[in-house]
């Protein structure tokens, strides 16, 4: 009997299935369902969130009905893209009244072609409202872009955040003016500023094997020292490299530097085992991870004063243990992971490091450099170090703070990575 009856009630169960189904569909346009394409989302620009400090937070009164436009540096090209935008530390819902796209005239000016402006659209509207603590992409916009090409973002905000996200080391100007600007080709006498707010990555679709490089760091990978609107940071000149070699031509570079970030603790910015899932493994089309942090652990240890032997080694272990962890858990998403040596700053003012401050980072890099840490090694150490005072930075690549490298010193950087680093 149970045979007998088994095709009606499987049946009954069909259409009642079915009716559910229909009956959950949500009242969309045809606008705000998922398109399907060909290609792959590939990460193509990407910056860390992080609260700004008050000195480079926007003035709240600068906020009410504000349109602030931004430009942003590509590295591999597509035919289409999507716009993150983030509210992961506001405190409060984060109303955007509308956000445009446009490729600008100057990456040091806020005049835009307005024959290529177009809006953004989110679930079919060009209205959001990102929850707090959320980040929002847009739905995909045929829009062909060039590799190493700028595009500018520009969007209005009705009231302030209740807290602002960005990324201050942004090397890069931001404009903004009161009203409803985003489709304005220049802005007349804007106020203007150096950090980027409330845009996390831009992503295009590309060819199907298409990649992205996470480059995870501090201020030298962020670009302390590097010229503002000038790209020319080692992720900059690393994706011209890259952009220069037929066969890795479809691979971005998403930087997830900050300034002043350190491996253990919170300074400016989250942690990096903190921030490590939405910085590294949520880039679209992440396969390999360029790690290159530590030198604000080493020289914070002591930089208010010499402490014990027993510490510098304490602090050393914890290092290799927090590097271990940043491996398994990129392992765990079958991404590659390349460690990259810690560059000398013996002569900095900012952390005066002793001889066991020195001690501690040759131990770190001597474990950076032994096979089986990382699935390989960049040395970034040997490019940048004075052979005649290897525990300081060659004065050519020095942009004088005896910490962070020159422009000279970033495009060495850059071109001491091999790109069979990224074989497919």
């Amino acid at each position: 009997m149970l045979t007998k009856h088994a095709p009606k009630f499987a049946a009954a169960t069909s259409c009642l299935v079915l009716a559910v189904s229909l009956c959950a569909q949500p009242a969309t346009t045809p606008s705000a369902r998922p398109e399907t394409r060909s290609g792959t989302w590939v990460a193509t620009w990407g910056a860390s969130q992080q609260i700004p400090e008050p000195q480079n937070a926007l003035p709240p009164e600068d906020l009410h009905d504000v349109t602030l436009r931004q430009i942003f540096h590509l590295s591999v090209g597509g035919t289409a893209l999507r716009v993150h935008l983030s509210n992961v530390f506001g405190t409060d819902a984060l109303h955007i009244s509308s956000v445009h796209v446009a490729k600008p005239l100057s990456p040091s000016a806020p005049d835009v072609d307005v024959k290529t402006d177009r809006s953004l659209m989110f679930a079919g509207l060009t209205e959001v409202t990102i929850p707090p603590g959320a980040e929002f992409i847009s739905d995909p916009l045929d829009y062909p872009i060039a590799p190493l090409s700028d595009l500018a973002v520009s969007f209005q905000v009705d009231r302030p955040p209740a807290r602002q996200t960005g990324h201050p080391g942004s090397r890069a100007t931001t404009w903004y003016l009161h009203g409803d600007q985003v489709s304005a080709a220049t802005f007349v006498e804007p106020k203007h500023i150096d950090h980027w707010y409330q845009v996390g990555a831009i992503d295009v679709q590309a060819a199907p094997d298409a990649a992205s490089i996470v480059a995870l760091g501090d201020s030298i990978t962020d670009g302390h020292g590097a010229t503002t609107n000038g790209n020319d940071r080692w992720t900059d000149i690393l994706a011209r490299r890259l952009q220069a070699a037929p066969e890795t031509r479809t691979i971005g570079v998403s930087n997830q530097g900050i300034g002043g970030n350190h491996l253990l603790t919170d300074g400016l910015g989250p942690n990096v085992l903190a921030r490590f899932d939405r910085d590294v493994l949520a880039p679209a089309a992440v396969r390999w991870l360029i790690v290159f942090e530590g030198v604000n652990d080493l020289g914070g240890l002591a930089r208010d004063g010499e402490v014990p032997p027993a510490d510098h080694k304490a602090l050393v272990a914890r290092v290799i243990a927090a590097y271990l962890q940043i491996v398994t858990r990129a392992h765990a998403h079958g991404l590659r992971v390349y460690g990259a040596t810690i560059t000398p700053y013996v002569g900095s003012n900012y952390y005066h490091p002793s001889p066991l401050s020195e001690a501690d980072r040759l131990a770190v890099n001597q474990w950076i450099r032994t096979p089986g840490n990382f699935d390989a090694v960049i040395d970034f150490d040997a490019t940048l170090r004075d052979p005649a005072h290897p525990d300081q930075l060659l004065p050519a690549f020095d942009c004088g703070d005896h910490l962070h490298p020159s422009p000279a010193g970033y495009k060495a950087m850059a071109e001491t990575i091999p790109l069979s680093l990224f074989a497919r």
